[in-house]
């Protein structure tokens, strides 16, 4: 697992992200209307990026519901809407992540698009590892409706660059490590309540503290209409693992500062980045 290492990013100014959480629902408009709303909070509070939840435009009632709302990657009503979006409030967004055409007729990609300022998409992740999970009567298996994806992704900005990856995908420290050095790593996610009680900030706060770089996580968090409870508290996190902000339960917009001073202060203080030998 390997990703070309981009130049230098070119870090002209800190930045302000927020992460938008949410209890989305099975119906596409509904959610995207909830979305829009949170959105324009985040803008208005200053955020130069914005980032979704996993799943963000659909919870359906059954895995194999997001198959019906997927769309033809570059085409569709959710791509429209995170193009628009971006352009009408000149934000990066990071649109959690939406199902796409996958090879298989029966699955789809659960992907993670980003858009710069001018409504421009810049980068595709696919998720790469799928979600298993038995316990009792709870059960999850992301691989029956999901084809997964192969390669990390990074994207760069004026304020950093940043790396993106989607729930599961923070159990598998190697990920992070084929990325190369991140200012920011954004995490959409829908973990579920049990798992997230258990693992989501300690493992959150390991990916920050390994690589020296902010981590804003962006939840799911609540009760939905098909049974699932989602565990929320979306948060940034700094580069030393302290957490800067925070929300726990339902609906709402979690806010924060990149400070590249900060990043530079913690490698240089311990340089662990330099230290690696593998």
């Amino acid at each position: 697992m390997t990703l070309p290492q981009n130049d230098v990013p070119q870090r002209t100014k800190n930045a302000r992200v927020a992460a938008v959480q949410m209890v989305s629902t099975p119906r596409v408009d509904e959610n995207l209307n909830v979305a829009a709303t949170l959105i324009a909070q985040a803008a208005a509070q200053g955020a130069d990026l914005v980032a979704l939840p996993e799943y963000f435009p659909i919870m359906g009632l059954r895995e194999s519901d997001k198959i019906a709302v997927r769309e033809v990657d570059g085409t569709g009503p959710i791509q429209t809407f995170l193009a628009e979006t971006a352009r009408r409030h000149g934000i990066w967004l990071v649109g959690g992540s939406l199902p796409l055409m996958a090879t298989s007729p029966d699955k789809v990609l659960n992907s993670s698009l980003v858009y710069n300022p001018h409504g421009e998409r810049v980068a595709r992740y696919d998720k790469i590892h799928l979600f298993g999970f038995q316990k009792g009567k709870e059960r999850y298996n992301e691989s029956a409706t999901i084809e997964a994806g192969g390669q990390p992704m990074a994207f760069t900005t004026p304020f950093g660059r940043i790396g993106v990856s989607i729930c599961y995908d923070m159990r598998f420290p190697e990920l992070y490590r084929a990325l190369g050095e991140v200012d920011l790593m954004v995490i959409p996610a829908a973990f579920t309540e049990t798992t997230g009680r258990a693992h989501w900030e300690v493992l959150l706060r390991a990916r920050a503290i390994e690589n020296q770089c902010y981590v804003l996580a962006v939840a799911q968090g609540g009760q939905h209409e098909n049974g699932r409870e989602t565990h929320g508290n979306s948060m940034l996190i700094d580069p030393w693992g302290e957490i800067l902000a925070r929300q726990d339960k339902g609906i709402g917009v979690v806010c924060g500062d990149i400070d590249h001073a900060r990043i530079t202060e913690v490698r240089t203080s311990l340089p662990a980045l330099k230290h690696r030998v593998m």
